[in-house]
């Protein structure tokens, strides 16, 4: 149930702005932080929850350290929303059917 734990931890504003700002690409924490409202201590803090979550990665270049969004981490998430797609595709399909049946009996 990871898209129930990726929920839970995009479920923080902070930390959903935090995985926006990587959305453009990698970043290393510095500018990741800068303009938000929060130390770029908390930056990292939020950071690692969204790595323990599986949604973010990290490399070494040197001494940075530099965060992306890790696709992978969103797959079970995005399954998980597809299926209320699905769901919605299948009962329009069978409200479509129901309604050309009744068409059909009144002609």
């Amino acid at each position: 149930m990871a898209y129930a734990t990726a929920l839970s931890v995009l479920a923080d504003p902070t930390r959903r702005e935090v995985f926006e700002r990587l959305r453009a690409g990698a970043r290393p924490v510095n500018a990741i932080a800068a303009g938000m409202p929060v130390s770029r201590p908390a930056v990292s803090q939020h950071l690692k929850v969204l790595k323990d979550a599986g949604l973010v990665e990290e490399r070494s270049e040197g001494v940075r350290r530099i965060y992306s969004v890790r696709r992978e981490g969103l797959a079970e998430l995005r399954d998980w929303l597809d299926s209320f797609w699905g769901d919605a595709l299948d009962a329009l399909k069978l409200e479509a059917e129901r309604s050309y049946r009744a068409k059909k009996r009144s002609k």
